[in-house]
């Protein structure tokens, strides 16, 4: 690769106007309307200095600097809050995912979950919610005399309550969960048909293994509540009217929550029935954590020549800084009521994860949703699952592990049965310090921040497309955004050279490539991925509608998809 190129993949400026315009908008400190950080480099210092505040004092000025070093160029990415909200005097959390409190089924327990989720997004955090311990619509409430709304209608307060919070601020972002066998899990499945409700919540059924194990005996399902049978149903019914909605309005989609709960390594403290509103964190009640993303494509090494490789020794040590970065956040953080500080503390979950997947494979010349492909990102994650491992053990040596870490009921997890044996090693003589250590997230907005490299685990959505963007002053403009590879090609080889076939977008796969992604980094995740099975419109039923038990079959812990549609519309207007 030549030189000049080589130091332009790699420098910390922005590389396409949308990034600076996502720094500015989202990330560039501002006091009083005036400007903090002058720079991105600002930005970075600002950062590391916040989250170093938790280290012994003769320590924070080495660790601050470790903490910009890898956040320079890109590489380390913490999640949106906090980039925008450490190192300021905002009251704000750290923490991007949250699930709430379970919700008690009475008006004063609905109404009391809905202030403390108000709070928290006040703070910026974007949750998740289980209705399924609210009783079925038409249940007999006694002390009131009267039949029960159930959880469709008490999920419309806290969409309110979203849009009231975040007015001004943008879309709010929820999950909302009910389990396949609640009375009115129908009503939950079509409860966004009018695409003017629900619009702040994403929704996804929890599905459980005998469920599963219905619709493939095709038998009869029971749906309950509180120990008693209210109605049967088929199970392959349930499960086609959960297909059909989803090809016709892309929700809701699943979760397999028994494999989540079972695949948990703190599965002997909690039960999981929810996720944040992108599901990249199973969280318990009062559950949060944390995030962080390492950019794969700034570890490429001379990319598009024959010599092109992943530099996995920066992957490694961009783990370790990355686990020290989000231990640090959870102490230096603000929280919206006790019981999530006490969750928080108590188990110190934390998401390390990768982004710009799609763009890595394309540098090396790998095509995304290969097995090829599969198997290096298999690789890729089974190094950041040790590594991340590896370094909260060793922060366990020097800080004590978890508070409600129990040695020998945490070692025997069939996740930390995976590592290497060194590690496991490691932990036996020192334990963790962390609960669980990894996901995947979007990371949409850090993605554009970054040069616009693709996002998360996904494919490339586009090569290039136009956006709209809102000035200051209420003013708008258009600007071409680049996808960073196509970017970076295009810089390496002139703007007419013929792309490599590698250069796969979104629609261009079928849904097994995208099933097969993600099932190849879940087994090495202890935390959730999220990860949206992008389909054409012209897609058949025939052709989709076993996508969700594809991913089931495939080991994944969940399953969403989009198709182009009336309700939602595309997600972005491409050429």
């Amino acid at each position: 690769m030549p030189q000049a190129v080589e130091l332009l993949a790699a420098k910390s400026s922005f590389d396409q106007p949308i990034a600076r315009t996502i720094w500015a908008q989202k990330y560039q400190y501002r006091r009083n309307g005036r400007a903090v950080d002058q720079s991105v480099a600002d930005t970075w210092q600002r950062v590391a200095a916040g989250l170093a505040q938790a280290d012994p004092a003769k320590s924070r000025a080495q660790t601050s600097q470790t903490f910009r070093t890898a956040m320079e160029g890109f590489k380390l990415l913490p999640a949106g809050r906090i980039l925008s909200g450490c190192g300021t005097a905002r009251n704000v959390t750290l923490s991007n995912t949250f699930v709430m409190q379970t919700i008690e089924d009475s008006v004063e327990g609905i109404m009391e979950t809905a202030k403390q989720a108000a709070l928290t997004m006040k703070m910026g955090g974007g949750l998740g919610y289980d209705f399924s311990t609210i009783r079925p619509r038409g249940a007999y409430v006694s002390g009131l005399d009267c039949p029960a709304a159930g959880p469709v209608a008490a999920m419309a307060i806290f969409d309110a309550v979203c849009a009231m919070v975040v007015k001004g601020m943008g879309r709010g972002a929820m999950m909302a969960t009910l389990r396949c066998d609640h009375p009115c899990i129908d009503e939950f499945v079509h409860a966004k048909s009018d695409p003017a409700k629900l619009r702040n919540f994403n929704m996804s059924v929890m599905v459980t293994d005998a469920f599963m194990a219905a619709v493939d005996a095709d038998t009869m399902w029971d749906l309950t509540w509180d120990g008693q049978v209210v109605r049967r149903l088929r199970a392959r019914d349930l499960w086609e009217m959960i297909m059909t909605r989803t090809y016709e309005a892309a929700e809701p989609g699943v979760l397999f929550i028994d494999r989540i709960n079972t695949m948990n390594p703190l599965n002997y403290l909690e039960d999981i029935r929810a996720t944040n509103s992108c599901a990249e964190q199973p969280l318990p009640p009062n559950g949060t954590s944390p995030l962080a993303s390492i950019n794969l494509a700034r570890l490429v090494r001379h990319p598009f020549t024959a010599e092109a490789h992943l530099d996995l020794g920066e992957l490694r040590r961009l783990t370790g800084v990355a686990v020290h970065m989000l231990d640090n956040a959870i102490d230096v953080s603000k929280y919206a009521n006790d019981l999530q500080k006490v969750e928080a503390f108590s188990k110190r979950r934390i998401g390390v994860g990768v982004t710009a997947v799609a763009d890595a494979l394309i540098m090396l010349g790998v095509t995304y949703g290969s097995q090829e492909a599969a198997d290096a990102v298999g690789q890729w994650m089974q190094i950041v699952q040790n590594a991340a491992y590896r370094a909260s053990a060793e922060l366990a040596r020097t800080r004590g592990p978890f508070l409600a870490y129990d040695a020998a009921r945490h070692q025997q997890h069939p996740m930390i049965a995976r590592l290497d044996p060194d590690v496991r090693q490691l932990i036996m003589r020192h334990g963790l310090r962390n609960g669980a250590l990894t996901s995947i997230a979007p990371t949409g907005t850090i993605s554009m921040f970054a040069g616009n490299v693709s996002s998360g685990i996904e494919p490339v959505f586009s090569r290039f497309y136009t956006r709209t963007i809102t000035n200051a002053n209420g003013t708008k403009r258009t600007e071409r955004v680049e996808d960073y590879a196509y970017w970076l090609f295009r810089h390496q080889f002139g703007a007419n050279a013929n792309l490599p076939d590698t250069f796969v977008t979104a629609m261009d796969l079928d849904p097994a490539a995208h099933i097969r992604m993600q099932a190849a980094a879940q087994y090495w995740v202890d935390g959730g991925i999220s990860k949206t099975v992008n389909c054409p419109e012209e897609i058949s039923f025939d052709a989709f509608k076993d996508v969700y038990h594809s991913a089931f079959d495939a080991g994944c812990k969940g399953c969403t998809t989009f198709r182009p549609n009336a309700t939602t519309g595309s997600i972005l207007a491409v050429p």
